[in-house]
């Protein structure tokens, strides 16, 4: 069932082709990069906010100047370490930097959409007074994908076996993946199938909890976290979730 096998919580990216048309090797690819890239994007996104937790909890402080504009500066910087590309300069990439046409569509747009939620989210980060704001990783990667899926007709969605959120719950191909994934070692890669007789790609990037996540999904298993929900018990290393991108093949959008 299982192709190949890179890492966060899971997102499914449903590409809305206008008709799918038989495919080949080069097609495929093409696709799967695509898939690749954006899943490290809002990867690379929920990272930045990680990196942020605690300022945009500091109860002492108003304006935190976490700005749409921090934010993107942060999340090309980090999207650049994790893949070499510089997304201020897509036009321009070099010859040796391989990135498929619907790739250069589509990471602009949701570099846009994560704009655009940090900016709805600037009342919220900025209220002093408060400390848990319950803006964390997985709020921005369900707020980011929904946005990006309403004005580009690819649906994102973050999922995991048992996710806190219902929205993130896992249909059945993603339960068997991520039941799979978690029976296996801590990997940087990515599953990697053919669906509906080859007329879909399905692409599962697994995440894995950092030490920071642990705060909050580490033990003691049963104890309630500072957001309200009992903790799951993890250990650094442990499958959290994936990122699922699911791309009709053939055709454009």
């Amino acid at each position: 069932m299982i192709g190949h096998v890179v890492c966060v919580l899971a997102v499914t990216v449903l590409l809305m082709l206008s008709q799918p048309l038989q495919v080949g090797a080069v097609e495929r690819a093409e696709a799967e990069e695509t898939a690749r890239l954006l899943a490290k994007l809002l990867q690379s996104g929920r990272v930045v906010i990680d990196r942020n937790q605690s300022l945009i909890d500091d109860p002492h402080k108003g304006e935190k100047g976490f700005t749409p504009e921090v934010f993107e500066q942060q999340l090309v910087q980090e999207f650049r370490i994790r893949t070499g590309i510089d997304l201020t300069a897509l036009p321009k990439a070099p010859v040796s930097i391989v990135i498929p046409p619907l790739a250069k569509e589509l990471l602009p747009a949701l570099v846009q959409a994560s704009r655009e939620v940090i900016r709805e989210a600037q009342v919220v980060i900025n209220q002093r007074g408060i400390g848990y704001k319950n803006f964390i990783p997985a709020t921005y990667g369900s707020q980011a994908s929904a946005r990006f899926s309403k004005s580009s007709h690819v649906r994102l969605k973050q999922t995991a076996i048992q996710p806190r959120n219902p929205k993130n719950e896992p249909d059945e191909y993603e339960s068997s993946v991520l039941k799979w994934l978690s029976a296996r070692p801590r990997a940087d890669a990515y599953v990697s199938e053919l669906t509906e007789e080859g007329r879909t790609l399905r692409v599962v990037m697994p995440i894995y909890y950092a030490k920071d996540c642990l705060s909050c999904h580490g033990e003691p298993k049963g104890d309630l976290d500072i957001s309200g929900y009992p903790k799951e018990g993890h250990k650094e290393g442990d499958l959290a979730g994936a990122i699922t991108v699911t791309a009709p093949l053939g055709g454009t959008r």
